[in-house]
């Protein structure tokens, strides 16, 4: 048996816990259909109304901590958030739902008046509130506070609390249900004190609860909201109300800035950290921002997955992409989001990682995939590539790496196009082919002597068959382009060029049990392979698999080596900690500090030692 108090007692629900709310949702109803109206009259209602709006509030408050784009030089813990910490603050509403059920059993009892009994307003129940949570929540929680950082009742109650490295607005409901009932009182107090002298309103509880879940949402944000200005102009401010840095130095250093929402309690009780007020000054001028060393540039691929964006929504973005019916009400606000990145945005930054002492962040050109196949949008994406390119360069980046279509070989050479428009770039610009191509060679089993080939013309194409005619493998090239043919099979040296074979019907492959797609197949397409054939890919998007007999790979992708730090978001529909095999590429390029570009075709030679420096840096195949 563990401490009282200390787990939450439908910890086994999982999401069932949401159950919970079935008695409200059912009071409701109840009235909804007795009186034929929805029941403005009823607390149920309100509470649920409430709820909805404090998940909001938390939700926004993530959002904006999240948006690198606005507030990544004012973050005050510069590191990143890793899938640990999100997996332990999961079920962070957990202190909503008690709050939640607590106010029920009050509301409900007889000496809590009728909603339709109180006014909307009232200025002398908010005086009353604001007074009560001066003299009593703020300093019933500062002693509580520093009772739970002593002896056991920290490790029992409120260590977990502590375990997460990076505040989020998550993190202010991350805790034990004594915590939570702690926060309870602290936010009730005032509103009890208020109904009690008869002065309490509808509009005093929606203002104290959602002003009260903002500020812990604001001290809880690792961003600093609050310009250092405002407390060098007004220094009485800075004892009135708490910042983010003033939070962080608590959650770190755990002996100071115990106090609720006002410095002022920490003053008058001796645990005011001397560095509260410098160390604000520092993160609202930008002094912990810092260059990255890869930056690894992305597009959008369509509108619904845009959502999976880290500062959307964290459970969505912390897995892997798959479309959840739950995310559907909010596709026209996707598809609002993708009109104004079409005209008013430009590359912004989605999120980052540390991998021994480097920061790698990912920036995203506001372009999707869509739009790379329209000829009038050819020249504005290379422009918003260029500029990105550009900046890096300025900023003092060492690798850019390109993704998917933003190297599109039609679009701009594979990168080519900016390397000779700008000779004397030093940021090193990076396809990541290479890595690409060597992940794809090394999943074809020792034993293959044949493969079919599709896309064979491609960069990606010509080196896999460059390449494995040097191993005596037989590559069947579809392709109709006879001269295209012909110019690759003259790359190979003479004794192997009889392993280069053109074809230019899918049937040709109905013997070759293992195809190498890099064109997409329709499944009258893929009918033509025999039983048994494996699908590896290198196509954009993915293939479907529609042949149960067959096995589909997935896009090369590689595993992060263990020691990154703070990555805490799926790329795309990739694995925890995997990433795709042109952004390992990049990594690579920036662990070895090579100084050479990677544009334009592959080199062949080049493949084995790419894929022994990744190996080398522990980055392993997925």
């Amino acid at each position: 048996m563990g401490a009282p108090l200390a787990s939450w007692p439908w910890a086994s629900l999982g999401s069932y816990k949401y159950l919970l709310y079935g008695p409200l949702v059912a009071k409701v109803a109840h009235a909804w259909r007795e009186t034929g109206s929805l029941p403005l009259g009823s607390w149920c209602l309100h509470l649920l109304l409430l709820l909805a709006l404090r998940s909001l509030t938390f939700q926004l408050w993530f959002s904006y901590g999240n948006m690198l784009f606005f507030t990544r030089r004012r973050r005050v813990v510069k590191d990143g958030v890793d899938f640990r910490q999100i997996d332990a603050e999961w079920d962070w509403d957990n202190m909503v739902i008690l709050q939640t059920l607590v106010a029920a059993v009050a509301m409900g009892s007889a000496a809590f008046p009728a909603v339709s009994e109180l006014r909307a307003w009232d200025p002398r129940g908010w005086a009353l509130a604001l007074l009560l949570h001066v003299a009593v929540s703020e300093p019933v929680f500062y002693w509580t506070h520093r009772a739970l950082h002593r002896g056991p009742l920290f490790s029992q109650y409120h260590a977990r609390h502590h375990s997460s490295p990076v505040t989020q607005p998550f993190t202010a409901g991350f805790g034990t249900p004594l915590e939570a009932l702690l926060l309870t009182l602290a936010m009730g107090a005032p509103l009890a004190g208020a109904f009690l002298a008869g002065a309490g309103s509808v509009s005093l509880v929606y203002g104290h609860v959602l002003l009260f879940d903002c500020l812990r949402c604001m001290g809880y944000s690792n961003v600093e909201v609050i310009s250092h200005r405002a407390f060098a102009a007004f220094p009485p401010l800075r004892y009135l109300v708490y910042t983010a840095t003033y939070l962080s130095l608590h959650h770190r250093e755990k002996d100071c800035n115990f106090c609720l929402f006002m410095p002022l309690y920490d003053a008058l009780g001796g645990t005011l950290s001397s560095r509260s007020w410098g160390l604000q000054r520092e993160v609202d001028q930008g002094m912990n921002d810092r260059v990255p060393d890869f930056v690894f540039l992305a597009h959008v691929v369509d509108v619904v997955s845009s959502m999976h964006v880290p500062f959307a929504f964290r459970s969505c973005s912390s897995l892997p992409w798959a479309m959840r019916p739950v995310l559907l009400p909010l596709w026209p606000v996707a598809f609002a989001f993708m009109l104004l990145q079409w005209f008013f945005s430009k590359t912004f930054t989605v999120s980052f990682y540390f991998l021994r002492g480097r920061l790698h962040q990912t920036w995203s050109v506001p372009r999707y995939g869509f739009q790379y196949f329209i000829p009038s949008a050819k020249k504005g994406i290379n422009r918003q590539i260029e500029l990105a390119i550009l900046r890096a360069d300025k900023m003092g980046v060492k690798v850019i790496s390109l993704a998917a279509l933003n190297k599109n070989e039609a679009l701009n050479g594979g990168g080519t196009l900016f390397v000779n428009k700008h000779p004397n770039l030093r940021v090193r610009v990076v396809h990541g082919n290479t890595l690409t191509a060597a992940v794809i060679l090394n999943e074809i089993p020792s034993s293959v002597r044949e493969v079919f080939l599709t896309g064979a013309t491609s960069k990606l194409g010509r080196a896999i068959a460059l390449y494995l005619c040097r191993k005596r493998i037989r590559v069947l090239m579809l392709t109709l382009s006879t001269e295209r043919f012909l110019k690759i099979q003259r790359e190979a040296p003479p004794e192997f060029q009889q392993y280069i074979v053109q074809v230019t019907k899918y049937q040709a492959a109905q013997g070759c049990k293992t195809w190498i797609v890099g064109k997409w197949l329709s499944p009258r397409e893929q009918r033509w392979a025999p039983p048994g054939t494996h699908f590896h890919q290198f196509v954009v998007p993915p293939i479907i698999g529609f042949r149960r007999d067959c096995t589909y790979g997935k896009l090369a992708a590689m595993r992060l080596p263990k020691d990154v730090e703070g990555l805490g978001s799926c790329e795309y529909t990739m694995e925890r900690g995997v990433v795709h095999a042109c952004h390992a590429g990049g990594v690579v390029h920036c662990l070895e500090g090579w100084e050479h570009h990677e544009v334009g075709a592959l080199e062949v030679d080049r493949i084995d030692v790419v894929w022994e420096a990744a190996l080398k840096h522990g980055l392993t195949p997925a």
